[in-house]
């Protein structure tokens, strides 16, 4: 129950904040995002389902991953060497870039999408999980206010590795509530794999 509340605070208390958006500028973000093409796709829509989209991907939501990347907060050695040598701006720059691209969308397997879209839609009450749509939107748009990142069409296998990594407590880079971690740590095997696949066609 605990749960519940805090998101529902959380939400209100975030719409209520002047958060400043990022200034990037997407035409400059375009020529420096070409060495993130390899593996994030030249609009940002990857190919590799390890690999996240990126288009159409809010731009503070993005700044905030390349700072955390850089600070080791998020530990990958690929992106801690790609983000190395940017400056705030170019990080601006190229969030601003892949914002503006039209991310593509998968298909949910049938025989997931029933069950993963309740687990979106209305978590789960008995074992305290929330629904996804609370933060992330009812089509998955997320809310840039909050800095919720956009889930719509997203690779399920990248959505269900960041599941276990919240749940293991591999990927700890949220407020002091850690949300995630709590929500994924309740979450059985089938509902994640369920609720990222119903993602991956969600638009």
């Amino acid at each position: 129950m605990k749960i519940w509340l805090y998101l529902s605070i959380s939400i209100i208390s975030f719409f209520a904040l002047n958060t400043a958006q990022a200034a990037g500028d997407a035409e400059a973000g375009k020529a420096k995002a070409a060495s993130c093409a390899a593996c994030h796709g030249v609009d940002g829509n990857s190919i590799n389902p390890e690999w996240p989209k990126l288009a159409g991907q809010h731009e503070g939501y993005i700044v905030k991953q390349l700072y955390y990347f850089g600070d080791g907060e998020r530990d990958n050695s690929t992106m801690k060497g790609m983000v190395a040598n940017l400056s705030e701006q170019d990080s601006q720059d190229i969030a601003a870039y892949y914002a503006s691209q039209t991310p593509t969308i998968g298909a949910a397997d049938p025989e997931l999408v029933e069950f993963g879209e309740r687990i979106y839609r209305a978590g789960n009450p008995q074992s305290g999980v929330a629904p996804c749509m609370g933060c992330h939107g009812p089509k998955g748009a997320g809310n840039p206010a909050a800095n919720y990142p956009a889930l719509r069409g997203q690779h399920a296998k990248y959505i269900e590795n960041q599941m276990h990594g919240f749940a293991s407590g591999n990927r700890v880079n949220e407020n002091a509530k850690k949300m995630m971690q709590i929500l994924a740590s309740r979450m059985t095997n089938r509902e994640i794999r369920a609720v990222s696949s119903y993602i991956q066609g969600l638009h």
